[in-house]
């Protein structure tokens, strides 16, 4: 069995751009598992090899890797940064013991690197906060810094390197607590050298802050510091590593990972600082019938096997890829586990370590690997699996709420199915993306992140499947009403030569409160219909109410009594009476003030403080109505009822008036009477398509 003591697993997390594909490529190419420094932007990275990845020159999804440094196991998740696929960043950090937080040394920290940071967070991951991109024009590590300690308040980001240079002439650091400095050759070998003399009152300051940051940690050491004792070396070290396992800091380093220049140094800090899985600790969980009872497994090789399930990649030729993190226990090839979540038992052949795009058969992996087996049935992203003798559920990420829909439909006429059968697997793969089927427009939707997440869903169907997709703006879905009562006569005769057509009935018709649907009463006394016409009645009112009478829409919450009618013995039927309710019903209608109303949506939007006034001023301006604020942290959140036909295209306008810092969430609340410039919109707009038919 390994020693799980020399286990690093860990995500790269922050924005779009800041570098995390380029680092993790430059630990692959300094610890010799690649023999060149691969790029997404000449088409070389191990880590972004969809080709929708390599459009965008941006991760669009979490790529795995591992590589050895000092008698260590490193394993990595290359998470993505864009706002519209930070799901999978969440989901994966559930797989990890700790993360690598990079800042852009030129854009400082942006927000999804504050939304990472809160995942994290979440999770109490410890964290190493990486100033990367040194080396570009107009680098500045301190001001990069500054944006760190302004974003993130907990853990306490310090430095325990300072830069030597900066952009062109940005070379190498200097390790503030061995007080060493080294300078970086083309390979990314590190060389000891005397510490700069223009640095020695910068090194000696900030030498002071991490002792007196390290030491606040600590009770003992916080005495000795205050009394101005010498504090040894070691116990520094110690202390400093107990300090980030319990996240109260961050160390932060500088680097720049195209010209390997720092990366050694986190190498070190990385097996020296951050946890291996026993170090992490023991994992909670819960039995599949009971949430509110506790299950414990300590990530020992020996212990029952217990895994989660980080991500599922379906390949149209190869199938089903599922890549889950070992907990606990031990697995090899050839074997089964049970699906705690579902109840199923699954059986596996080959098991795969991950190496971007590619797999590597292994025949063993323990606590903290990250591995993959193919082509299971009933197993998905989020579920737990585990040795039947011994089940748990692990706590999983819950997936985000889509932001966005558009009605899709297939280019080429007749590929309907393909389209559908397409984008359901893609369904299984990205847990954020859904299609559902509006039953009263009859369309199909799909919902997602974002309009890149969409698109590059699209893309993604086109490559693998061969079909095409149109997208739309969905259609709201209105209903009609009424708001006062009629009384009518429906009668329909037709005599045609031989028998003919004979139905008569006399209804009343009167609204219902809003959301008390459809009520049908039979007052019919002396038979003056017979008993077996009567449900035909109603059926004609029914099918009459669920085509509209205005604009094509469903009729809802009215009541219709059915008091008086007449009938012929020979040419009623069943057919006739039904002809006969439609009729009458919608002669009622229009005599009953009819209208239209439109569905409301519950929205809750998170914004930051500064943002609030124009948040609410927009709200108002889509016909919202304010329900309430409450404060969330430096946030504030913002309920509101909010037409839904207002926020078709809000995802945009929210990004734009946050800067990309504020997010939402979004559910049907109720249908609501419309103002009279949609109600004649709506019944215009079904005229012509009247008209037409």
């Amino acid at each position: 069995m390994k020693d799980v003591s020399k286990q690093r697993t860990i995500a790269l997390i922050s924005h779009g751009g800041a570098g995390k594909t380029s680092l993790a490529e430059a630990f692959l190419f300094l610890t010799k598992v690649t023999s060149r420094l691969g790029s997404v932007n000449d088409n070389t990275s191990v880590l972004d090899f969809e080709p929708e990845e390599i459009k965008r020159k941006n991760s669009l999804g979490s790529s795995f890797h591992s590589f050895p440094w000092k008698r260590h196991q490193i394993t990595f998740v290359d998470t993505p940064g864009g706002e519209n696929f930070l799901n999978d960043t969440k989901t994966v950090l559930y797989g990890v013991d700790s993360a690598l937080v990079l800042v852009d040394a030129v854009d400082l920290v942006k927000v999804s690197t504050e939304k990472a940071w809160a995942y994290a967070d979440e999770l109490k991951l410890p964290r190493l906060v990486i100033i990367n991109k040194m080396d570009r024009e107009r680098a500045d590590y301190y001001k990069a810094l500054e944006s760190v300690l302004e974003s993130f308040s907990s853990p306490k980001a310090v430095p325990v390197a300072l830069p030597i240079g900066a952009e062109d002439s940005f070379n190498g650091l200097v390790d503030l607590l061995s007080q060493k400095a080294y300078l970086y050759d083309a390979s990314g070998k590190a060389s000891e050298v005397p510490v700069p003399a223009d640095l020695t009152e910068q090194v000696s300051s900030y030498r002071e802050k991490l002792i007196e940051a390290i030491s606040e940690s600590d009770d003992a050491l916080l005495e000795k510091f205050l009394e101005g004792e010498e504090i040894p070396q070691d116990q520094l070290e110690t202390t400093l590593k107990k300090a980030i396992f319990d996240g109260q800091l961050a160390p932060v380093t500088p680097a720049s990972a195209l010209k390997l220049i720092g990366l050694s140094n986190i190498l070190d800090l990385i097996v020296n600082y951050l946890p291996s899985p026993i170090e992490r600790g023991q994992i909670t969980g819960h039995p599949s019938e009971d949430e509110t009872k506790e299950l414990i497994r300590e990530p020992k090789p020996e212990d029952p096997f217990g895994g989660l399930v980080i991500k599922t990649v379906v390949d149209p030729f190869a199938g089903q890829l599922t890549i889950f993190r070992i907990n606990s226990g031990t697995l090899r090839p050839d074997g089964g586990f049970l699906n705690v979540n579902r109840g199923q038992k699954e059986r596996f052949g080959q098991l795969f370590a991950l190496e971007g795009k590619a797999q590597k058969a292994i025949e063993e992996a323990g606590p903290g690997d990250i591995v993959a087996v193919s082509k299971l049935k009933n197993t998905f992203t989020g579920d737990s699996v585990a040795d039947e003798t011994a089940p748990i559920v692990f706590w999983a990420s819950q997936p985000m709420e889509p932001v966005v829909s558009f009605a899709v439909e297939a280019k080429v006429k007749g590929d309907e199915e393909k389209v559908f059968a397409a984008i359901n697997k893609m369904t299984v793969e990205d847990v954020t993306l859904k299609l559902t089927r509006n039953a009263q427009t009859k369309e199909m939707i799909i919902s997602g992140m974002g309009q890149i997440h969409i698109d590059a869903t699209l893309e993604k169907i086109k490559r693998k499947y061969n079909v095409e997709v149109i997208l739309k703006s969905p259609k709201v879905a209105f209903k009609e009403t009424i708001k006062g009562k009629a009384k009518v006569q429906g009668k329909y005769k037709k005599q045609t030569g031989g028998k003919g057509q004979y139905g008569d009935a006399v209804i009343e018709l009167e609204p219902l409160p809003r959301g008390e649907g459809f009520i049908f009463e039979d007052k019919i006394v002396g038979g003056v219909i017979p008993r077996q016409y009567i449900p035909a009645v109603e059926k004609g009112i029914v099918e009459a109410m669920a085509g509209g009478v205005v604009s094509g829409n469903p009729v809802v919450d009215c009541k219709v009594a059915l008091v008086f009618g007449s009938y012929h013995d020979v040419d009623s039927s069943e057919m006739a009476f039904k002809i006969a309710g439609s009729m009458a019903f919608k002669k009622a209608f229009m005599e009953c003030q009819p209208t239209i109303l439109e569905p409301i949506m519950l929205l809750t939007v998170e914004t930051p403080d500064d943002c609030m006034g124009d948040i609410m001023g927009d709200i108002s301006s889509r016909r919202g109505k304010l329900l309430g604020t409450e404060s969330h942290g430096r946030k504030q959140v913002i309920s509101a009822h909010v037409p839904q036909m207002e926020l078709l295209s809000y995802s945009p306008s929210l990004t734009s008036m946050t800067g990309g810092r504020g997010s939402f969430t979004m559910e049907f609340a109720h249908y609501d009477e419309a103002p009279i410039q949609v109600k004649e919109k709506v019944i215009s707009d079904f005229k012509p398509q009247e008209e037409k038919e």
